[in-house]
Protein backbone atom coordinates (compact mmCIF):
# COMPACT_ATOMS: atom_id res chain seq x y z
CA UNK A 1 0.00 0.00 0.00
CA UNK A 2 1.29 3.47 -0.93
CA UNK A 3 2.08 5.58 2.12
CA UNK A 4 3.12 9.14 2.70
CA UNK A 5 0.44 10.70 0.50
CA UNK A 6 -0.86 14.04 1.81
CA UNK A 7 -4.44 12.97 2.46
CA UNK A 8 -6.37 15.10 4.89
CA UNK A 9 -6.75 13.44 8.30
CA UNK A 10 -10.45 12.93 7.56
CA UNK A 11 -9.83 11.29 4.18
CA UNK A 12 -7.09 9.11 5.65
CA UNK A 13 -9.48 7.90 8.35
CA UNK A 14 -12.21 6.81 5.94
CA UNK A 15 -12.54 3.25 4.63
CA UNK A 16 -12.34 2.62 0.90
CA UNK A 17 -15.93 1.57 0.51
CA UNK A 18 -19.14 2.24 -1.35
CA UNK A 19 -22.70 2.21 0.03
CA UNK A 20 -23.73 -0.62 -2.32
CA UNK A 21 -21.96 -3.44 -4.12
CA UNK A 22 -23.25 -3.13 -7.68
CA UNK A 23 -24.66 -6.06 -9.62
CA UNK A 24 -21.90 -5.56 -12.18
CA UNK A 25 -19.31 -6.25 -9.47
CA UNK A 26 -21.15 -9.42 -8.52
CA UNK A 27 -21.41 -10.49 -12.16
CA UNK A 28 -17.65 -10.12 -12.57
CA UNK A 29 -17.08 -12.17 -9.44
CA UNK A 30 -19.43 -14.95 -10.56
CA UNK A 31 -18.15 -14.88 -14.14
CA UNK A 32 -21.62 -14.62 -15.66
CA UNK A 33 -24.41 -12.08 -16.01
CA UNK A 34 -27.52 -12.31 -13.87
CA UNK A 35 -30.59 -13.75 -15.55
CA UNK A 36 -32.73 -11.04 -13.99
CA UNK A 37 -31.86 -7.85 -12.13
CA UNK A 38 -34.37 -7.30 -9.31
CA UNK A 39 -32.28 -5.75 -6.56
CA UNK A 40 -31.62 -2.08 -7.24
CA UNK A 41 -35.16 -0.66 -7.45
CA UNK A 42 -34.58 0.31 -11.05
CA UNK A 43 -37.50 0.27 -13.49
CA UNK A 44 -37.23 -2.57 -16.01
CA UNK A 45 -40.39 -1.08 -17.56
CA UNK A 46 -38.04 1.47 -19.06
CA UNK A 47 -38.19 5.19 -19.76
CA UNK A 48 -40.72 6.96 -21.94
CA UNK A 49 -40.16 6.39 -25.67
CA UNK A 50 -40.24 10.16 -25.93
CA UNK A 51 -37.38 10.36 -23.42
CA UNK A 52 -35.38 7.79 -25.38
CA UNK A 53 -35.89 9.74 -28.60
CA UNK A 54 -34.88 12.99 -26.89
CA UNK A 55 -31.73 11.43 -25.48
CA UNK A 56 -30.82 9.92 -28.83
CA UNK A 57 -31.19 13.34 -30.44
CA UNK A 58 -29.16 14.97 -27.68
CA UNK A 59 -26.36 12.41 -28.09
CA UNK A 60 -25.35 14.09 -31.33
CA UNK A 61 -24.75 17.30 -29.40
CA UNK A 62 -22.97 15.70 -26.48
CA UNK A 63 -19.84 17.62 -27.48
CA UNK A 64 -21.56 20.57 -25.78
CA UNK A 65 -21.69 20.99 -22.02
CA UNK A 66 -25.12 20.80 -20.51
CA UNK A 67 -26.82 23.99 -19.37
CA UNK A 68 -25.25 24.61 -15.94
CA UNK A 69 -28.45 26.30 -14.75
CA UNK A 70 -30.70 23.45 -15.91
CA UNK A 71 -33.04 26.26 -16.94
CA UNK A 72 -35.48 24.42 -19.20
CA UNK A 73 -35.90 21.51 -16.80
CA UNK A 74 -36.39 23.83 -13.82
CA UNK A 75 -39.06 25.71 -15.73
CA UNK A 76 -40.78 22.47 -16.71
CA UNK A 77 -40.67 21.15 -13.14
CA UNK A 78 -42.04 24.48 -11.95
CA UNK A 79 -45.02 24.18 -14.27
CA UNK A 80 -45.49 20.47 -13.54
CA UNK A 81 -45.59 20.87 -9.76
CA UNK A 82 -46.94 24.41 -9.50
CA UNK A 83 -43.95 25.77 -7.58
CA UNK A 84 -41.68 28.70 -8.35
CA UNK A 85 -38.51 27.88 -10.32
CA UNK A 86 -36.50 29.53 -7.55
CA UNK A 87 -37.54 26.70 -5.24
CA UNK A 88 -36.04 23.95 -7.42
CA UNK A 89 -32.49 22.58 -7.40
CA UNK A 90 -31.23 19.98 -9.87
CA UNK A 91 -28.54 17.37 -9.22
CA UNK A 92 -27.09 14.06 -10.37
CA UNK A 93 -29.75 12.04 -8.62
CA UNK A 94 -30.77 12.18 -4.98
CA UNK A 95 -27.35 10.83 -3.98
CA UNK A 96 -25.70 13.98 -5.27
CA UNK A 97 -28.31 16.20 -3.67
CA UNK A 98 -27.72 14.54 -0.30
CA UNK A 99 -24.02 15.28 -0.66
CA UNK A 100 -24.77 18.95 -1.37
CA UNK A 101 -27.06 19.21 1.64
CA UNK A 102 -24.65 17.56 4.05
CA UNK A 103 -21.84 19.74 2.77
CA UNK A 104 -23.91 22.89 3.30
CA UNK A 105 -25.14 22.12 6.80
CA UNK A 106 -22.81 19.62 8.49
CA UNK A 107 -19.10 19.48 9.20
CA UNK A 108 -16.66 18.21 11.75
CA UNK A 109 -18.65 16.39 14.41
CA UNK A 110 -22.04 17.85 13.44
CA UNK A 111 -24.84 15.45 14.42
CA UNK A 112 -27.10 14.26 11.60
CA UNK A 113 -30.16 12.23 12.58
CA UNK A 114 -31.48 9.33 10.53
CA UNK A 115 -32.90 5.85 11.04
CA UNK A 116 -30.68 2.85 11.59
CA UNK A 117 -30.97 0.82 8.41
CA UNK A 118 -32.34 3.65 6.24
CA UNK A 119 -30.84 4.66 2.89
CA UNK A 120 -27.08 4.15 3.42
CA UNK A 121 -25.77 6.72 0.94
CA UNK A 122 -26.66 9.47 3.40
CA UNK A 123 -24.30 7.94 5.97
CA UNK A 124 -21.60 7.73 3.30
CA UNK A 125 -21.81 11.51 2.84
CA UNK A 126 -22.10 12.17 6.57
CA UNK A 127 -18.85 10.29 7.11
CA UNK A 128 -17.25 11.94 4.09
CA UNK A 129 -17.70 15.41 5.58
CA UNK A 130 -16.72 14.39 9.10
CA UNK A 131 -20.20 14.71 10.58
CA UNK A 132 -21.57 12.37 13.23
CA UNK A 133 -24.53 10.08 12.48
CA UNK A 134 -27.19 9.73 15.15
CA UNK A 135 -29.25 6.59 14.50
CA UNK A 136 -32.67 5.62 15.83
CA UNK A 137 -34.45 2.30 15.27
CA UNK A 138 -37.42 1.62 13.06
CA UNK A 139 -40.71 0.85 14.74
CA UNK A 140 -43.08 -1.71 13.22
CA UNK A 141 -41.01 -1.73 10.02
CA UNK A 142 -41.50 2.01 9.54
CA UNK A 143 -39.36 5.02 10.21
CA UNK A 144 -40.28 6.41 13.62
CA UNK A 145 -40.87 10.19 13.56
CA UNK A 146 -41.20 10.34 17.35
CA UNK A 147 -37.74 8.81 17.89
CA UNK A 148 -36.23 10.98 15.16
CA UNK A 149 -37.69 14.08 16.81
CA UNK A 150 -36.38 13.05 20.23
CA UNK A 151 -32.90 12.53 18.79
CA UNK A 152 -32.96 15.96 17.14
CA UNK A 153 -33.98 17.62 20.38
CA UNK A 154 -31.34 15.74 22.35
CA UNK A 155 -28.45 16.46 19.99
CA UNK A 156 -29.39 19.78 18.39
CA UNK A 157 -28.82 18.25 14.97
CA UNK A 158 -29.25 20.70 12.07
CA UNK A 159 -30.30 17.89 9.70
CA UNK A 160 -32.73 14.99 9.97
CA UNK A 161 -33.50 12.50 7.20
CA UNK A 162 -36.75 10.65 6.63
CA UNK A 163 -37.82 8.72 3.52
CA UNK A 164 -41.53 8.56 2.76
CA UNK A 165 -42.29 6.03 1.30
CA UNK A 166 -39.41 4.23 2.90
CA UNK A 167 -36.45 2.39 1.46
CA UNK A 168 -35.77 -0.48 2.26
CA UNK A 169 -39.18 -1.49 3.66
CA UNK A 170 -41.64 0.21 1.30
CA UNK A 171 -43.81 1.42 4.18
CA UNK A 172 -45.14 4.96 4.51
CA UNK A 173 -46.60 7.63 6.78
CA UNK A 174 -49.52 9.87 5.96
CA UNK A 175 -48.85 13.44 4.89
CA UNK A 176 -50.48 14.70 8.07
CA UNK A 177 -47.88 12.84 10.15
CA UNK A 178 -45.06 14.32 8.09
CA UNK A 179 -46.48 17.83 8.49
CA UNK A 180 -46.78 17.37 12.28
CA UNK A 181 -43.21 16.09 12.43
CA UNK A 182 -41.95 19.08 10.50
CA UNK A 183 -43.86 21.53 12.67
CA UNK A 184 -42.46 19.90 15.83
CA UNK A 185 -38.82 20.14 14.72
CA UNK A 186 -36.90 22.79 16.64
CA UNK A 187 -35.33 25.64 14.73
CA UNK A 188 -33.09 25.61 12.80
CA UNK A 189 -33.28 21.86 12.03
CA UNK A 190 -33.88 21.02 8.37
CA UNK A 191 -35.86 17.98 7.23
CA UNK A 192 -34.46 16.04 4.28
CA UNK A 193 -37.66 14.37 3.05
CA UNK A 194 -36.68 11.69 0.54
CA UNK A 195 -39.61 11.15 -1.83
CA UNK A 196 -37.81 9.01 -4.41
CA UNK A 197 -40.87 6.75 -4.57
CA UNK A 198 -43.45 9.53 -4.34
CA UNK A 199 -45.03 8.77 -7.72
CA UNK A 200 -46.01 5.29 -6.48
CA UNK A 201 -47.40 6.45 -3.13
CA UNK A 202 -51.07 6.93 -2.29
CA UNK A 203 -52.27 10.52 -2.33
CA UNK A 204 -52.65 10.42 1.45
CA UNK A 205 -48.89 9.88 1.85
CA UNK A 206 -47.76 12.98 -0.02
CA UNK A 207 -47.70 16.58 1.09
CA UNK A 208 -49.25 18.89 -1.51
CA UNK A 209 -46.57 19.92 -3.97
CA UNK A 210 -47.22 23.59 -3.25
CA UNK A 211 -46.62 22.96 0.48
CA UNK A 212 -43.92 25.40 1.55
CA UNK A 213 -41.81 25.43 4.68
CA UNK A 214 -38.51 27.27 5.16
CA UNK A 215 -36.75 24.19 6.58
CA UNK A 216 -38.06 21.48 4.29
CA UNK A 217 -36.08 19.91 1.43
CA UNK A 218 -38.11 17.48 -0.67
CA UNK A 219 -36.03 15.13 -2.81
CA UNK A 220 -37.36 13.62 -6.02
CA UNK A 221 -35.79 11.58 -8.82
CA UNK A 222 -36.13 10.43 -12.42
CA UNK A 223 -34.52 7.09 -11.45
CA UNK A 224 -37.64 5.24 -10.30
CA UNK A 225 -41.03 5.90 -11.90
CA UNK A 226 -39.45 7.61 -14.91
CA UNK A 227 -37.05 4.70 -15.53
CA UNK A 228 -33.87 6.79 -15.94
CA UNK A 229 -31.62 5.50 -13.14
CA UNK A 230 -28.61 5.34 -15.44
CA UNK A 231 -28.99 8.98 -16.47
CA UNK A 232 -28.43 10.20 -12.88
CA UNK A 233 -30.81 13.11 -12.51
CA UNK A 234 -32.95 14.27 -9.60
CA UNK A 235 -34.23 17.44 -8.04
CA UNK A 236 -35.04 19.15 -4.76
CA UNK A 237 -38.03 21.33 -3.96
CA UNK A 238 -37.21 23.63 -1.08
CA UNK A 239 -37.06 27.27 -0.08
CA UNK A 240 -35.49 29.77 -2.49
CA UNK A 241 -32.79 30.47 0.10
CA UNK A 242 -31.74 26.82 0.30
CA UNK A 243 -32.05 26.25 -3.46
CA UNK A 244 -29.82 29.26 -4.07
CA UNK A 245 -27.31 27.95 -1.54
CA UNK A 246 -26.93 24.77 -3.64
CA UNK A 247 -25.07 26.93 -6.18
CA UNK A 248 -22.30 27.48 -3.63
CA UNK A 249 -21.12 23.89 -3.71
CA UNK A 250 -22.84 21.88 -6.46
CA UNK A 251 -21.13 20.52 -9.55
CA UNK A 252 -22.53 23.03 -12.05
CA UNK A 253 -21.92 20.81 -15.08
CA UNK A 254 -22.75 17.58 -13.28
CA UNK A 255 -26.10 16.95 -14.93
CA UNK A 256 -25.16 16.12 -18.49
CA UNK A 257 -26.87 17.35 -21.64
CA UNK A 258 -28.37 13.96 -22.54
CA UNK A 259 -29.88 13.51 -19.07
CA UNK A 260 -31.40 16.99 -19.17
CA UNK A 261 -33.05 16.27 -22.52
CA UNK A 262 -34.36 12.90 -21.35
CA UNK A 263 -35.79 14.24 -18.11
CA UNK A 264 -37.51 17.10 -19.89
CA UNK A 265 -39.17 14.71 -22.34
CA UNK A 266 -40.06 12.18 -19.64
CA UNK A 267 -41.78 14.86 -17.63
CA UNK A 268 -43.97 15.65 -20.61
CA UNK A 269 -45.10 12.06 -21.20
CA UNK A 270 -47.69 11.68 -18.48
CA UNK A 271 -49.35 8.73 -20.20
CA UNK A 272 -46.19 6.63 -19.95
CA UNK A 273 -45.82 7.50 -16.28
CA UNK A 274 -49.37 6.36 -15.56
CA UNK A 275 -48.76 3.09 -17.42
CA UNK A 276 -45.63 2.42 -15.39
CA UNK A 277 -47.40 3.16 -12.11
CA UNK A 278 -50.14 0.68 -13.06
CA UNK A 279 -47.60 -1.96 -14.09
CA UNK A 280 -45.69 -1.51 -10.85
CA UNK A 281 -48.88 -1.97 -8.85
CA UNK A 282 -49.61 -5.22 -10.69
CA UNK A 283 -46.00 -6.35 -10.19
CA UNK A 284 -46.22 -5.73 -6.44
CA UNK A 285 -49.26 -8.01 -6.30
CA UNK A 286 -47.40 -10.62 -8.33
CA UNK A 287 -44.36 -10.49 -6.04
CA UNK A 288 -46.63 -10.93 -3.02
CA UNK A 289 -48.25 -13.97 -4.67
CA UNK A 290 -44.87 -15.47 -5.56
CA UNK A 291 -43.66 -14.95 -2.02
CA UNK A 292 -46.78 -16.53 -0.52
CA UNK A 293 -46.35 -19.63 -2.71
CA UNK A 294 -42.92 -20.12 -1.18
CA UNK A 295 -43.71 -19.25 2.43
CA UNK A 296 -42.62 -15.59 2.37
CA UNK A 297 -44.93 -12.80 3.55
CA UNK A 298 -45.09 -9.51 1.66
CA UNK A 299 -44.98 -6.25 3.59
CA UNK A 300 -47.40 -3.70 2.16
CA UNK A 301 -45.43 -1.39 -0.12
CA UNK A 302 -46.00 2.06 -1.63
CA UNK A 303 -42.84 1.84 -3.77
CA UNK A 304 -41.59 -0.06 -6.82
CA UNK A 305 -40.34 -2.95 -4.69
CA UNK A 306 -41.66 -5.38 -2.12
CA UNK A 307 -39.96 -6.56 1.05
CA UNK A 308 -40.62 -10.28 1.55
CA UNK A 309 -40.43 -11.43 5.16
CA UNK A 310 -38.59 -14.75 5.42
CA UNK A 311 -39.79 -15.28 8.99
CA UNK A 312 -36.18 -15.90 10.01
CA UNK A 313 -33.18 -13.77 10.89
CA UNK A 314 -30.64 -11.84 8.89
CA UNK A 315 -28.29 -14.79 8.47
CA UNK A 316 -30.96 -16.69 6.61
CA UNK A 317 -31.83 -13.69 4.44
CA UNK A 318 -28.16 -13.22 3.53
CA UNK A 319 -27.94 -16.89 2.64
CA UNK A 320 -31.07 -16.57 0.51
CA UNK A 321 -29.73 -13.51 -1.33
CA UNK A 322 -26.52 -15.44 -2.05
CA UNK A 323 -28.44 -18.53 -3.15
CA UNK A 324 -30.62 -16.48 -5.49
CA UNK A 325 -27.47 -14.92 -6.94
CA UNK A 326 -26.17 -18.42 -7.62
CA UNK A 327 -29.42 -19.04 -9.51
CA UNK A 328 -28.79 -15.90 -11.56
CA UNK A 329 -31.28 -13.68 -9.73
CA UNK A 330 -30.00 -10.40 -8.29
CA UNK A 331 -31.90 -9.15 -5.23
CA UNK A 332 -30.95 -7.19 -2.14
CA UNK A 333 -32.05 -7.01 1.49
CA UNK A 334 -32.22 -4.54 4.36
CA UNK A 335 -28.91 -4.28 6.20
CA UNK A 336 -30.03 -3.90 9.82
CA UNK A 337 -32.05 -6.11 12.21
CA UNK A 338 -34.91 -6.72 12.53
CA UNK A 339 -35.62 -5.56 8.97
CA UNK A 340 -32.84 -7.82 7.70
CA UNK A 341 -35.18 -10.77 8.08
CA UNK A 342 -36.53 -9.67 4.68
CA UNK A 343 -35.33 -9.77 1.11
CA UNK A 344 -36.28 -6.96 -1.27
CA UNK A 345 -37.62 -7.53 -4.79
CA UNK A 346 -37.95 -4.79 -7.41
CA UNK A 347 -41.14 -4.58 -9.45
CA UNK A 348 -40.57 -5.91 -12.96
CA UNK A 349 -42.42 -7.33 -15.96
CA UNK A 350 -44.05 -10.74 -15.61
CA UNK A 351 -41.34 -12.57 -17.55
CA UNK A 352 -38.66 -11.40 -15.13
CA UNK A 353 -40.76 -12.26 -12.09
CA UNK A 354 -41.33 -15.74 -13.54
CA UNK A 355 -37.57 -16.32 -13.31
CA UNK A 356 -37.71 -15.36 -9.62
CA UNK A 357 -40.64 -17.74 -9.09
CA UNK A 358 -38.74 -20.56 -10.76
CA UNK A 359 -35.51 -19.90 -8.84
CA UNK A 360 -36.96 -19.49 -5.35
CA UNK A 361 -37.48 -23.17 -4.38
CA UNK A 362 -33.87 -24.17 -5.05
CA UNK A 363 -32.57 -20.97 -3.49
CA UNK A 364 -34.63 -21.50 -0.33
CA UNK A 365 -33.41 -25.08 -0.04
CA UNK A 366 -29.80 -23.95 -0.49
CA UNK A 367 -30.23 -21.20 2.10
CA UNK A 368 -31.63 -23.66 4.61
CA UNK A 369 -28.68 -25.97 4.04
CA UNK A 370 -26.29 -23.11 4.74
CA UNK A 371 -27.80 -22.52 8.15
CA UNK A 372 -26.22 -24.26 11.15
CA UNK A 373 -28.22 -27.06 12.71
CA UNK A 374 -30.23 -25.86 15.71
Amino acid sequence: MTTGLPFTPLAASLPSSVPFVGPETQERARGAPFRVRLGANESPFGPSPEAIAAMQAAAGEVWKYGDPENHDLREALSAHHGVAPARIGIGEGIDSLLQIIVRLFAGDGTPVVTSKGAYPTLLYHVAGFGAAPVLVPYRDDREDPDSLLAAVRETGAPLVYLANPDNPMGTWHGADAIARFLDALPEPTILMLDEAYGEFAPVAACLPMDFAHPRLIRLRTFSKAYGMAGARIGYAITSPEIATAFDKVRNHFGVNRVAQAGALAALGDGAHLLRVIAEVSAARDAIAEIGARHGLRAIDSATNFVALDTGQGGDFSRALVASLAAEGVFVRMPFVAPQDRCIRISAAPAAMLAVLDEALPAALDAARQRMPAS
